[in-house]
């Protein structure tokens, strides 16, 4: 049950960390025990009367623990599951639209008036140009093939090592013209212009980035509070260990041994039984 219990508590202090994003002192202030910072509450822990009634069995009150704190787990899972879906849809939507021309959506870039649109025999193309050999592209684009519509190229867009630019020709000279292209190293990527499916996609980065703003504030909250129930049913654990280990040890009568946190004996006993508890419950990458 300690080990299990300990897991759990690990569990949601690690995934409030990567819900704030490793910001170590956000998290740190968030992982309290009943509003107070884990060392004070573990130096003035005081025996829950009321969770754990001590009439109960022992193990009855461990069966209540393992429920409790299984049902956290189980809740974790579930909320985990659902933020990271979201996270992850968005990330990708992200990933699409940042890095190099040669591989990021071109579709916030572009605009309608940058192509030939519904034309039976012309089309636009869009071309990565490196930036070490635009010169190269000005003075040879027409000549790349024939049928290529003169001064029809601009440059839409650049980042550090290239130029994105379009250029306008027949459509029977598209597969000349690519294959001259790659001999200068100018690459041209396949897009399509398309109006409805490029306003999709922004509609579907609004609505997942609106959507994790409203699942943030819950799920921090809902860690906060579940982390302060698993910890303090973990000290618990570790008290009902002293108890029970003191006994098994010492031999020392139940009606004489002192429950940590109850106060129930006026005498210390010695030697000591404890166990350690590791109140660095992060990993920060």
């Amino acid at each position: 049950l300690d080990a299990f219990v300990e897991s759990v508590v690990k569990k949601v202090a690690q995934y409030m960390a990567d819900v704030l994003e490793d910001s170590k002192d956000k998290v740190q202030e968030n992982l309290l025990a009943n509003g107070v910072d884990l060392v004070t509450y573990i130096t003035r822990f005081q025996w829950d009367m009321a969770k754990y009634p001590i009439k109960q069995s022992l193990k009855n009150i461990s069966e209540i623990i393992a429920k409790g704190v299984n049902q956290i787990d189980n809740d974790l899972k579930a909320r985990a599951s659902a933020y990271n879906n979201l996270k992850g849809n968005l990330q990708n939507l992200e990933r699409k639209n940042a890095g190099s021309l040669l591989t990021r959506s071109l579709a916030d870039i572009v605009k309608k008036e940058d192509f030939v649109l519904d034309s039976e025999y012309l089309v636009t193309l869009l071309v990565i140009v490196p930036k070490v050999n635009y010169n190269d592209w000005v003075k040879q684009y027409e000549t790349l093939a024939e049928m290529v519509v003169p001064r029809s190229s601009n440059v839409l867009f650049e980042d550090q090592d290239s130029y994105l630019c379009n250029v306008t020709l027949f459509r029977k000279a598209v597969d000349d013209f690519k294959h001259k292209a790659r001999e200068y190293k100018f690459l041209v990527r396949d897009f399509q212009y398309n109006e409805e499916e490029m306003k999709a996609d922004k509609e579907e980065m609004n609505r997942l980035s609106t959507d994790k703003k409203k699942q943030f504030g819950p799920l921090v909250r809902w860690l906060k509070v579940n982390f302060s129930e698993a910890f303090i049913a973990w000290i618990h654990v570790k008290a009902l260990r002293v108890f029970v280990e003191s006994v098994l040890r010492l031999g020392c009568p139940i009606a004489t041994m002192d429950i940590p946190g109850l106060n129930l004996s006026q005498q210390e006993y010695y030697p000591y039984v404890y166990y350690k508890i590791d109140c660095n419950l992060l990993e920060f990458k």
